[in-house]
C-alpha cells in the first residue's frame, strides 16, 4: 500500500510540474537598419569632364552601361570589359575611389 501511495504521490508531483505557467519574456520582433549610400542613376552626358576622361584613360576598351551619384559627388560607374560586368568608383575630379 505504501508504495501506491508513494508512486501516486511521484506520478502527481511529475504532473504537477508541467501544470504550472511558463513565464517567458514577451518576444519583439528587432528591427535592424543599415545605411545604405543612395546612388541616383543619371545619364553618361551629365558625368563631369575629369570622370570621363579618367574613365577613357584607365579604361579604353570598356563601355559604360550604367551611371550614378551620391551626395557626395560620387561616382559609381557600372562597366562592361571584354564581356565582364565590372563596377567602379569615382570622385568628381576623376580619382578613382576603392570601395568594398
Amino acid at each position: 500500500m505504501k508504495k501506491v501511495i508513494l508512486s501516486v504521490a511521484i506520478v502527481l508531483g511529475g504532473l504537477s510540474s508541467f501544470a504550472t505557467p511558463a513565464f517567458t519574456k514577451p518576444q519583439t520582433d528587432a528591427v535592424v537598419m543599415i545605411a545604405q549610400k543612395e546612388y541616383k542613376e543619371i545619364k553618361a552626358e551629365d558625368l563631369p569632364q575629369a570622370v570621363k576622361d579618367a574613365l577613357a584613360a584607365d579604361f579604353q576598351t570598356a563601355t559604360l552601361d550604367k551611371a550614378y551619384v551620391n551626395e557626395k559627388l560620387e561616382y559609381k560607374l557600372e562597366l562592361t570589359i571584354e564581356e565582364t560586368a565590372t563596377t567602379v568608383y569615382a570622385d568628381k575630379d576623376g580619382n578613382w575611389i576603392e570601395k568594398e
